[in-house]
């Protein structure tokens, strides 16, 4: 493979990273991911929260360095940054289901958006470079059940605690980087990325369309559908990782651009803006199944229509989707049946890397920039 091929340009080789949420589902597969382009990854997370949990499948307690503690702590996050002391930080521990968020609103908002700030806090005692991607959620904007896309200028919201908290740790984000982090001398750069709903093997979450089926055909029973009608931008859990990647790189070694430091969509084509109702009848034909519509009327508020434009990512990253909505169903099926009866994590890694280079090779398949080469400079976009 020549060095146009390498993902994104061998930029994380040898170098130093820290991951808040590691334990969790996409925080799995991003250091997974992080561990074969030869990066040297910490993780600062609580232990898993689910059985079977990703994390351990996969063995990487034993991997990176592993520390247990509560974002919540200003202590705990300031001294798991000192002592990674990173390159790059992803920050991805949050509580992120919106029907838990209904019964622990205060504990939401709490790791949400105080968590979030307390890992801005420890970045300004950093004194070294580093690129950090703040992951929020496409629930941040205010939704107006409108049919095109949310752009990164639209206003923010959210009808529930969960929505709301995320809506509130990307307006803090903003106040402290122009507060804090803009000026001379300044050497950390910080963004936010907002994507969509991700699926993907081993995903073992409460009340996710995906994982819940997976329970439910694994023991022969039909799937239980809340909201057969409610829309999804679905993508594949390694959409949106690929699009962090790519932002860190680009805050990394692009240091002029300024756009870099701003707010990104990461969502997935329109195609693959689906009902529920199509999402389980593709999984039951991936796993021969059945399911039934629930119809719920006193069910808690979620959104019915959420679609991102993608365009400012595009332009400033070269970043665009890579599967199709089916592509993504079949393969996450796909790893679920694989690994039904595996139980050595080198088994799970090894079936997992299949994943990833197989999106990596697409990727490069369809000239997608960070497969290719490192995120181009596009300077005249119209983007902020």
């Amino acid at each position: 493979m020549s060095d146009t091929q390498t993902p994104f340009a061998g930029c994380f080789a040898g170098k130093r990273v820290l991951v808040t949420g590691h334990t969790g589902f996409k925080g799995a597969w991003l250091c997974e991911w992080l561990l074969s382009l030869g990066a040297e990854v910490a993780g600062l997370a609580l232990e898993s929260d689910t059985t079977p949990s990703l994390f351990e499948q996969l063995g990487l307690r034993d991997r990176l360095t592993h520390v247990v503690g509560d974002i919540r702590s200003q202590e705990t996050v300031s001294r798991a940054l000192a002592a990674a002391d990173p390159d790059f930080l992803f920050h991805m521990a949050a509580q992120p289901l919106v029907r838990r968020s209904y019964r622990e609103p205060v504990e939401t908002w709490d790791t949400n958006v105080l968590g979030t700030i307390h890992v801005l806090e420890s970045l300004r005692r950093l004194d070294r470079p580093c690129a950090a991607v703040i992951v929020t959620t496409d629930k941040c904007y205010e939704n107006r059940e409108w049919l095109w896309g949310y752009r990164e200028t639209d206003p923010l919201g959210g009808h529930d605690p969960y929505s709301s908290s995320k809506a509130a740790a990307e307006i803090a984000v903003a106040s402290w980087r122009r507060s804090y982090f803009q000026g001379p001398g300044k050497r950390v750069r910080i963004a936010t990325a907002r994507a969509g709903n991700v699926v993907g093997g081993g995903d073992w979450a409460e009340d996710r369309i995906v994982p819940d089926s997976m329970r439910a055909l694994s023991r022969g029973e039909s799937i239980k559908v809340r909201n057969p009608a409610a829309t999804r931008p679905w993508q594949h859990v390694l959409e949106p990782l690929a699009g962090y990647l790519s932002l860190a790189s680009a805050l990394a070694c692009r240091p002029d651009d300024a756009r870099l430091e701003s707010a990104f969509n990461i969502g997935p084509d329109r195609e693959s803006n689906r009902p529920v109702r199509d999402l389980v009848e593709a999984v039951c034909g991936a796993w021969s199944g059945r399911w039934e519509d629930l119809g719920d009327p006193h069910a808690v508020h979620e959104a019915t229509l959420l679609h991102l434009d993608n365009a400012k990512a595009e332009a400033l990253l070269g970043w665009r989707p890579t599967w199709s909505f089916d592509r993504t169903i079949g393969v996450t099926v796909a790893w679920y049946r694989d690994l039904r009866d595996a139980a050595s994590p080198s088994t799970v890694s090894a079936r997992t890397l299949q994943d990833i280079h197989a999106y990596e090779d697409d990727a490069r398949g369809r000239g997608v920039a960070w497969a290719v080469t490192a995120p181009p400079s596009r300077p005249g976009s119209e983007h902020d």
